[in-house]
């Protein structure tokens, strides 16, 4: 096993399979839960029979000594246990009361194009989740994002141009290698050329196959460098299978990725209660038929556990019947339990520039967000300005950290006054009166996030526009023309656009 400590179940054959198949089983599934201290008694049980690994989120973070013994005591439960997190940067992250480094998201790095700055962002990243023992990165995100109304990819994508995010992508992935975390190339093969969110609803993506190769060469790099994961996107691609999204594919993920990409690493679903999956299929069947087409670990992120003992035991049940080939759960396991060799126990945090930081550049994140703002004309120094934040609600699938554009401009200004709006107002107009009445003669910076997709944010910026022709725009989201472009909304992107309005 790979020099992976073996462990001995309580229970003889369960479910009338062989222990040694059963933990086979196990070993392909990836379980939330809740709770930042603890580990509930049927995760317990889980682990015992042999269960590949956990995901944590925001719900399991307090601050960094917490997580540190939090994954402790998951690893004292068996060591080779894969402990994973997303962890992009930008505005998605899950470790933000646990210190985590502050780095812009794919989008501004792929604007910067500086390989060599994307990965000390990389290796900020990965050295913070070593030093938690946190062993699996679900990042960095493969996706191109070239459909202007695509919901969910946006600036967590590094850009459109193939041949740009394949060299990021090779810069993050190496980054995070030398730390001993494993990282995990998403979401195969390609979410950005749809309309749809996949957390939503069934996502589809209509291009004919020559389109839709170009999506494929961000994928085929991370292969090339050695990725040791890639997650599948639930995106339905007629060219390629017109049946089945690519999570439930043997076509995408059996002939064009084991086969053509030449993929021997470990293919891991996206979360299975995402609606693209659980409305059309439920998620104990979508475990069932991911395994059967090609994934070696399916994840169940939601904290209720009884919605990931349903997928193992449709998985258990497959097995008895014989729907799902021994063989098949024999391959993906042994993938996973190489997996677990490699990269199960971290090492902690190496030395690097910054020992207050745990060796990793703590500034690499606030440079790369200054070096990616763009657009323009702005006054040299917008002072004591009138700030108005326009942004979407949070994802719920997706951590907010709180930020908010009107704080960091008021970090370097603090004469500035404002106001943040995150999602639409009961009432706009009442909303428009009281920015044009609060802001008074004091220049008015009007910022808005992905208004295109938000009909809202338009109106309002329309309606304050026609007021103060000479208001100052802003996008904290993909580049709408004219406007000063953070090309992000994490923390550090927004310091960077506040420092620029604000001449700090």
């Amino acid at each position: 096993m790979s020099g992976v400590t073996s462990f001995a179940h309580t229970s003889a054959e369960p479910a009338g399979l062989p222990v040694d198949l059963d933990d086979a089983a196990h070993r392909c599934l990836v379980a939330g839960f809740d709770g930042t201290t603890g580990v509930p008694d049927e995760l317990k049980r889980l682990v015992d029979r042999g269960l590949g690994g956990v995901i944590l989120f925001t719900r399991n973070v307090r601050d960094a000594e917490q997580v540190r013994r939090l994954t402790g005591e998951l690893r004292a439960l068996r060591p080779d246990l894969l402990v994973g997190i997303d962890n992009e940067g930008g505005g998605i992250g899950h470790l933000v009361a646990a210190g985590a480094p502050e780095v812009p998201g794919s989008f501004a790095l792929g604007v910067a194009d500086d390989p060599g700055l994307t990965a000390r962002c990389a290796d900020a990243l990965a050295g913070h989740l070593a030093s938690l023992g946190i062993t699996v990165s679900y990042a960095p995100v493969a996706d191109l994002q070239h459909h202007p109304r695509n919901p969910i990819v946006r600036t967590r994508s590094f850009g459109a141009e193939p041949a740009l995010a394949a060299r990021h992508l090779r810069a993050w992935i190496a980054a995070t290698e030398r730390r001993g975390v494993a990282s995990c190339a998403k979401h195969f093969p390609g979410h950005g050329g749809t309309e749809t969110d996949s957390h939503h609803g069934i996502a589809v993506d209509p291009r004919p196959y020559d389109e839709l190769r170009a999506d494929l060469e961000p994928f085929r790099a991370a292969v090339d460098a050695g990725v040791p994961m890639l997650m599948s996107a639930h995106v339905v691609f007629p060219a390629l299978d017109p049946e089945r999204p690519a999570t439930l594919s043997r076509r995408i993920l059996g002939d064009l990725l084991r086969h053509e990409l030449d993929f021997d690493g470990v293919l891991v679903s996206d979360a299975l209660e995402m609606k693209a999956i659980a409305d059309r299929y439920g998620e104990a069947a979508g475990a069932r038929i991911a395994l059967a087409a090609g994934a070696d670990q399916v994840i169940v992120a939601v904290p209720e556990l009884e919605v990931t003992l349903a997928c193992r035991d449709a998985v258990l049940g497959a097995l008895r019947s014989g729907a799902l080939p021994e063989e098949r759960l024999w391959e993906a396991a042994g993938r996973v339990r190489r997996l677990a060799g490699r990269y199960a126990v971290t090492g902690g945090a190496v030395g690097g520039r910054d020992a207050g930081s745990g060796g990793w550049d703590a500034g690499a994140g606030l440079e790369a967000a200054r070096r990616a703002v763009r657009g323009g004309p702005v006054p040299a120094a917008v002072r004591g300005a009138h700030v108005v934040d326009l942004f979407p609600p949070p994802h719920p699938a997706l951590n907010w950290g709180g930020e908010d554009l009107l704080t960091e401009v008021r970090a370097v200004d603090p004469t500035a006054t404002g106001t943040a709006v995150a999602g639409e107002p009961a009432d706009p107009a009442a909303v428009v009166a009281g920015i044009l009445g609060a802001s008074g003669a004091a220049p008015l910076v009007v910022a808005t996030c992905d208004a295109g997709l938000h009909p809202w944010q338009e109106r309002v910026r329309a309606a304050l526009l026609a007021r103060r022709p000479d208001a100052v725009r802003v996008d904290t989201g993909l580049p709408e023309g004219g406007a000063l472009c953070s090309y992000g909304r994490g923390r550090v992107n927004l310091r960077a656009v506040a420092e620029v309005l604000a001449g700090g």
